[in-house]
């Protein structure tokens, strides 16, 4: 039965000399694996360049259940973007959280509000003007609110944060997994800033680069199966 969904791009893997499978994050289905052959046919839409990280697609499928990799049909870019692809900053954000998104998401089922705020963040960092640096580091922290290990909102003065029980503390614990005091001040900014909806503060360049690791450290260790990620290598490059 033919099926019509949006899709975000997250991973692309050449499969043979003329397909390649592509994971994308749908509206309708979750996370679905489509086996896809690239063509010139301007009808379908088909084409390889048209799965770009993050890419917000408007697809005709063919969904089955319980089949591993699906059909597409049509499909038509629902955003052009104006930035993402002609700036490298952009880019490379958006190739980190592509991979991240991959790592991250195994719901094989609808989740409109995850869907919703992954489309919307995509679509404000192809439009932002200005200062990108922390918006990788603030879309992690937000992420959490969907995942369902968001910080607590329990900071003090002088309180570092801890990485396994996920809330702010005064004493430093036993185990090497957390933020040391001098960047818990800039993470609970995040936190905060992300719970509220509000503007990030801007953050130095060495403090994002050590709170990256150590949110990424947060990931791995409240998500199973969470693996390294190379793309961030890519954004520290670009951003010093």
């Amino acid at each position: 039965m033919l099926e019509k969904t949006k899709g975000i791009v997250l991973h692309s893997l050449k499969y043979s000399e003329t397909s390649i499978i592509v994971k994308i994050y749908t509206e309708s289905f979750g996370i679905v694996s489509y086996l896809v052959r690239p063509s010139k046919n301007k009808k379908n839409g088909m084409k390889a360049g048209i799965f770009q990280p993050l890419a917000i697609l408007d697809m005709i499928v063919m969904h089955k259940k319980q089949q591993g990799l699906q059909t597409i049909k049509e499909i038509t870019q629902c955003n052009q973007f104006s930035q993402i692809p002609y700036d490298i900053k952009k880019s490379s954000i958006a190739v980190f959280i592509a991979e991240v998104l991959y790592k991250a998401i195994r719901e094989e089922e609808q989740n409109e509000s995850l869907f919703h705020f992954l489309k919307s963040k995509i679509e404000l960092l192809d439009i932002t003007d200005g200062r990108t640096g922390e918006f990788h580091i603030s879309f992690l922290v937000e992420l959490t609110l969907h995942l369902g290990f968001f910080p607590q909102l329990n900071y003090c003065e002088n309180n570092i944060f801890n990485l396994y029980d996920g809330c702010f503390q005064e004493n430093i614990p036993e185990h090497p997994y957390y933020i040391s005091k001098e960047l818990s001040g800039y993470f609970f900014n995040l936190v905060s800033a992300s719970y509220d909806d509000r503007p990030v503060q801007g953050i130095p360049g060495t403090a994002r680069k050590d709170l990256l690791d150590k949110i990424l450290d947060y990931y791995r260790i409240h998500l199973n199966g969470f693996q390294s990620l190379k793309s961030h290598l890519v954004l520290e490059e670009v951003f010093n």
